[in-house]
């Protein structure tokens, strides 16, 4: 499943990222790295970007950006 598709509420667990270059360093940077916990907070009013919550900080990231994260349903 890709963090693009995430529903707003859940938590979701980091697998694996499919960027590379300076958007990987970017997300890297960021806390999306393997193993980390994201919970979907919200949607802009036209659906992108989408607002996670990550490490306690408020990040968006467009749905291109999104759909580079692999991740799993938290259980």
């Amino acid at each position: 499943m890709n963090l693009s598709d995430a529903k707003i509420g859940n938590l979701y667990e980091i697998k694996g990222l499919k960027a590379d270059g300076k958007l990987l360093l970017k997300l890297l940077d960021m806390g999306f790295i393997n193993g980390a916990v994201v919970e979907a907070v919200r949607l802009a009013p036209l659906l992108d970007p989408i607002e996670f919550k990550i490490q306690d900080c408020l990040i968006s990231l467009r749905k291109s950006e999104a759909a580079l994260v692999e991740v799993e349903v938290c259980k």
